[in-house]
Order: C-alpha cells, then sequence, then structure tokens
C-alpha cells in the first residue's frame, strides 16, 4: 500500500482492380463483392443494432462492472463534464460506470429487445451509484438492452454488483491527491476482496490519471469470473494519479 499513500507535490502489383470499365462506354462493371460490402456497410451505419445478429439480448458470458474514478472523469472533462456529477456538490468517488454483459472475445451492445426504456423513477433511483441521468440512459441503450433483463431487473442487477464489491477504505474519502501504481491499487482491491483472481480485474488510466475499475463476474454474480482480454486492457504505466474527492 506504499504507492497509495505517496502525495502529489493522476495495392498489390497485377491485382484485380475493385471497378473497371465494361465494354460498354460509360458504364462501371463492379464487383459483386465490393457491392456487398458497400451495402452492408450502409445498413450497419442506419440501422446497426437490428442487423448484427450475433448480439442477441441475453446471449453472453459474464458481467464486466466498470466503476469509474469520479474525480478523474471531472478533471479530464472539464467544462464538457456532465454537471449532475461534477458539479452537484457531492463528493463522488468509485461510481458505477456501467454493467457489462460480456463475450469471452468481445461484448454484443444495442440488442433488440421489447423492453421500454426505463421510466424517470428508475433511473432516479439509481443516482446515488450512478449521477449522471444522460449516463443511465446511454448504458441502458448500449449495454443493459444485452443483458436480456427488464430495466428494473438490469438496474436491480447493476447495484447488486456495487454492492457486492468493496471499496479500499482510504478511497472512499480521499482528500488529497496521490500517485499509485495501477498494481497496487489492484492489490489493493484484492484484498480487501477476497477471492478475487488478478485475471478477474483490471485498472485501466488515461493520460496520466487512474480512470476506472473494471471487474469480471459470473452471470448470476455468484463469483468471479476470468477474463483475459479485459485483463489485457490494464493500465502498464506505473504512476497514476489520483485526484482527491472533493466537492465540485
Amino acid at each position: 500500500m506504499a504507492g497509495l499513500r505517496r502525495l502529489l507535490p493522476h495495392g498489390a502489383s497485377g491485382a484485380r482492380p475493385l471497378i473497371r470499365a465494361s465494354r460498354a462506354p460509360g458504364v462501371l462493371r463492379v464487383r459483386a463483392g465490393l457491392i456487398v460490402a458497400m451495402l452492408a456497410a450502409v445498413l450497419l451505419a442506419v440501422g446497426g443494432r437490428d442487423l448484427r445478429a450475433d448480439d442477441v439480448a441475453g446471449d453472453f458470458d459474464f458481467y464486466v462492472l466498470s466503476l469509474s474514478w469520479s474525480p478523474s472523469y471531472c478533471a479530464a472533462a472539464g467544462d464538457r463534464a456532465d454537471p449532475q456529477q461534477c458539479a452537484s456538490g457531492r463528493p463522488f468517488a468509485f461510481v458505477v460506470h456501467g454493467l457489462w454483459p460480456q463475450y469471452e472475445r468481445g461484448y454484443p451492445s444495442h440488442c433488440r429487445t421489447d423492453h421500454r426504456w426505463p421510466s424517470r423513477n428508475q433511473i432516479n433511483a439509481m443516482l446515488d451509484i450512478m449521477p449522471s441521468r444522460s449516463l443511465i440512459r446511454h448504458e441502458w441503450n448500449k449495454h443493459g438492452t444485452c443483458a436480456g433483463l427488464s430495466p428494473r431487473r438490469y438496474f436491480a442487477t447493476t447495484r447488486r454488483a456495487f454492492e457486492a464489491i468493496v471499496i479500499p477504505e482510504r478511497l472512499k474519502r480521499l482528500e488529497k491527491p496521490i500517485i499509485v501504481d495501477p498494481q497496487v491499487l489492484e492489490k489493493a482491491f484484492r484484498t480487501v476482496n477476497p477471492g478475487m483472481p488478478a485475471d478477474a480485474i483490471a485498472v485501466t488510466c488515461s493520460g496520466n490519471r487512474i480512470r476506472e475499475v473494471r471487474i469480471c463476474l459470473d452471470r448470476d454474480l455468484g463469483g468471479y469470473h476470468a477474463c483475459p482480454q479485459i485483463d489485457r486492457s490494464a493500465c502498464r504505466r506505473q504512476d497514476q494519479r489520483m485526484p482527491p474527492v472533493r466537492r465540485y
């Protein structure tokens, strides 16, 4: 934990052309493969959420609980930061970025669902751990729709996942900025959450700041899930800043 105590003074030759002139003047013959590729790209751009056949609601392997260090987000976003999160006067520390259904490789997004959008009451009920209505709507649209759950059950599952993880005590009310090795931060989480394996957690950074802690959980939240792909995204730089928790 020594790292947590250090204060700051966060085209090949001869290849066939894709488009070539036909014998008829002014007419282009386009290869069928190019037409298909172009059509697919257009359709995905217009309605991609309904055309990705692999992304079926409820068809996934595990969850990733993403915990965002709110002071880093507010510092990085500056004037573009969500005022609900960064100008509300509430001292947010680790907050929920999202609960993401995940494949062993990759993840589904924007799945087709028969469920309605979250109600105002359902959104407001999450603001204590996800302090932004726009974030909550975005997370439902991109990730929640793929969980195979109603908004009520998805957000209840998100809260259960958040409450199952212990935050290191010092980081609940960090009053001064610190410099920390991401590996030390990961170890701190694993120490207060016995049984959490090293390949089920990743600490990410952006610029010179700690941004998120991502924890992989079984679908039923009954245990941790090894997630090498998530683990490989961990920050490898040693000295990262964690801005303090304060009332913005």
